[in-house]
């Protein structure tokens, strides 16, 4: 029988998988909330907000360094309100603190620690502090004493510091645009800003850590589709290839890993994010199209299938995350020695899977091997004398028993919440895949999370953030409607069920009433009527993610397209107007921006489909790669939409309007009259 838990704070009430490791700490916590603070300001007590989120390895660590701690706890409770959130659930307060810590100390991450005053000003911060000085950081215990001397006798210049920094923080969230704009030259500038800093051994840009960064790559792809610059091509499919090839692609289970410490892709930090997942599956998709190598699509189908294994619920939902840790030790689900794989496989066949996946006596982290591919099947055959065919077979075979065994392992955490905008994310990659792949599979998990979605992510009329345990809350952040609206459209332009459209335009509305700065234009990343911050900020960078500016920007394009409704074009043309200067100092931040910024300036197709189908127009569509293109679907004349009036099947075939700027030229019912009015 287990043993009763020492401790129980009030996260224990929370859903959040985050929140519930720390429910058990002997730290009296809070979750974000009017209760905290108003204690707060009744003991007249600093708070300290403590943020992270359920895969972060260094959040574990300073867990069981320090909140465990039954000492470091104490001096917590006596001069602390301590509030604790989970970044994934509260972005919005994230990004807020997040900017305040990058600013004073010039690096954020998680776990993030910052100090407030009760009525939420920060004005001390950092990321991780140590149980013991070490790294050049002074002891968490140290922060915390001189913080509480410092707010208890210097409480004059606290506040005054923290009222500047304020004033700082409401600054940086106003973009500005500038008279110049955007245009080809400002695309022509960020591919030659991701030209010199792309990294001609290993794919990808700059050096350690390396991170994916598919929307840069996403613009690289329509940049060459418009240009012809072979570079930019080179630059995606050579980073494919090497990921794929790398440790930060799990070769036995599929997915991606988050990013690699390393250059060359070999160790990953290795937990496995959705939003990484769901961006790299399209990233892949488009790879294939462009060059019709099953190598990338193989890529994207493993990741779509370990996505359907490990991380959707059975209601549709697609869950957050898996940790990099399991038993308590990074990366431990994951490597393997040389006897172990002999074991499982057999001496010959072990001998053969470990020249090709790099599994040596000495290993490439920490004693034991990241699978990973280091060099050409002829290769690995020719050393081993054995035929190409042969080899194959056995590494496929190996790979299935070896996951089957991996299988028996203690698995990472797995972050069950549902959070919106990745869901949306996914969505959308599964509804492209269904499109390209002609995979019903796909297509099927595609409307079950999208029906999921529409039908448990709503509060009356307010869209939310996150579920878990059948429990929808939270309001919204542009981020959700934004990539909700993506993927509805993807899956509306994959299956042609015009409901999914209609939630997709119904969403935009949504955004615009809720979320846009009248004054300064641009989107709020909270609406109008959400919990009052001490700052409404506004999101430009796509980082991890895209952000919900980008991505409304994008989505409001192509409903403009489709609905023929220019004040979608100009609310997205403004988003991309106001973020031009900031492209100009550092494109590598903007890449969804820039990649919409594409679409705006490019000469998009509008692609009229009436009739029951027919299988090899759908054939020419899906094996090209158009990114300026939308795709409206019906069955039969139809005034649903402005583009479909007066459109009509040819002798009684489906037929294809090929159109521009609601222009449409003559309908074509065939292949070859199709691939001809495409230009392919």
């Amino acid at each position: 029988m287990q043993s009763p838990k020492k401790h129980t704070n009030r996260l224990a009430d929370e859903t959040s998988p985050y929140l519930l490791q720390h429910a058990h700490n002997p730290v009296d916590w809070y979750p974000w909330s009017e209760e905290a603070f108003e204690k707060a300001r009744s003991e007249d007590k600093p708070v300290l907000l403590s943020i992270g989120y359920s895969a972060c390895h260094w959040c574990h660590v300073m867990e069981r360094e320090s909140f465990e701690d039954e000492r470091i706890a104490r001096i917590m409770n006596e001069h602390y309100v301590n509030i604790k959130v989970d970044m994934e659930e509260r972005p919005d307060v994230d990004k807020i603190y997040m900017n305040f810590v990058q600013m004073t100390t010039g690096s954020g991450g998680w776990p993030m620690t910052v100090f407030l005053t009760p009525d939420q000003r920060p004005f001390f911060g950092g990321t991780y502090f140590p149980p013991q000085p070490r790294f050049n950081l002074p002891s968490f215990e140290q922060i915390l004493v001189s913080v509480a001397d410092a707010y208890s006798n210097n409480r004059e210049e606290v506040l005054r510091s923290a009222n500047e920094i304020l004033g700082e923080i409401r600054r940086v969230s106003i973009a500005q645009g500038d008279s110049t704009g955007f245009g080809e030259d400002l695309l022509a500038l960020a591919f030659n800003s991701f030209a010199r800093s792309f990294d001609n051994r290993n794919g990808g840009f700059g050096g350690a850590p390396k991170f994916p960064a598919p929307m840069s790559l996403e613009f690289l792809l329509r940049y060459y589709k418009r240009t012809d610059d072979e570079l930019a091509a080179q630059m995606v499919t050579e980073t494919c290839r090497k990921m794929a090839h790398g440790g930060i692609f799990d070769q036995l289970g599929g997915g991606f890993h988050r990013y690699t410490v390393d250059a060359n892709w070999l160790t990953p930090h290795f937990e496995k994010m959705l939003y990484d997942n769901a961006q790299l599956t399209r990233l892949y998709l488009h790879a294939f199209q462009l060059t019709g190598d099953a190598f990338y699509e193989r890529i994207a189908r493993e990741t779509l299938d370990y996505v359907l294994r490990e991380m959707t619920d059975k209601s549709g939902g697609f869950y957050s995350a898996q940790d990099a840790d399991s038993e308590g030790v990074e990366g431990k689900f994951f490597v393997w020695t040389p006897e172990e794989v002999d074991q499982v496989l057999g001496e010959g066949p072990g001998k053969a899977f470990r020249a090709f996946y790099d599994v040596t006596e000495e290993g490439n982290f920490e004693g034991k091997s990241i699978l990973r591919v280091t060099k050409a099947l002829a290769e690995t055959a020719d050393e081993l004398k054995i035929g190409e065919k042969e080899l194959a077979e056995t590494l496929d075979d190996g790979r299935k028993k070896l996951f089957e065994h991996r299988e028996k392992r203690i698995k990472p955490f797995r972050d069950e919440k549902v959070l919106t905008a990745w869901n949306g994310l996914m969505l959308a990659a599964f509804a492209e895949a269904a499109f390209v792949l002609k995979d019903e599979k796909y297509l099927s998990a595609a409307k079950k999370n999208a029906d999921f979605l529409l039908a448990e992510m709503f509060d009356s009329e307010d869209l939310l953030r996150t579920w878990k345990d059948g429990k929808a809350k939270l309001k919204a952040y542009i981020e959700d409607y934004a990539n909700l609206a993506d993927g509805l459209i993807e899956l509306y332009q994959a299956g042609g069920e015009e409901k999914y459209l209609e939630a997709a335009k119904s969403l935009a509305e949504e955004m615009i009433a809720k979320y846009w700065d009248e004054d300064g234009g641009g989107f709020y990343f909270t609406a109008s009527d959400h919990e009052e911050l001490v700052v409404r900020t506004k999101d430009f960078n796509d980082n991890a993610t895209p952000s919900g500016n980008s991505a409304a920007a994008d989505v409001l394009l192509r409903l403009s397209k489709i609905y023929g409704d220019e004040r979608f074009d100009r609310y997205a043309r403004t988003v991309l107007r106001l973020v031009a200067p900031q492209v100009r100092r550092y494109p590598g931040a903007f890449g969804r921006a820039i990649a919409a910024m594409e679409f705006a300036l490019g000469k998009v197709r509008e692609i009229v489909i009436v009739g029951e189908g027919d299988a090899e127009i759908e054939d020419v569509l899906a094996s090209e790669y158009l990114p300026l293109k939308v795709v409206v679907r019906s069955k039969g004349p139809s005034d649903s939409l402005p583009l479909l009036s007066g459109r009509d099947t040819k002798d009684g075939r489906t037929t294809v309007y090929v159109c521009e700027n609601s222009t449409c030229r003559l309908p074509v019912n065939d292949a070859d009259g199709l691939r001809s009015e495409l230009g392919i």
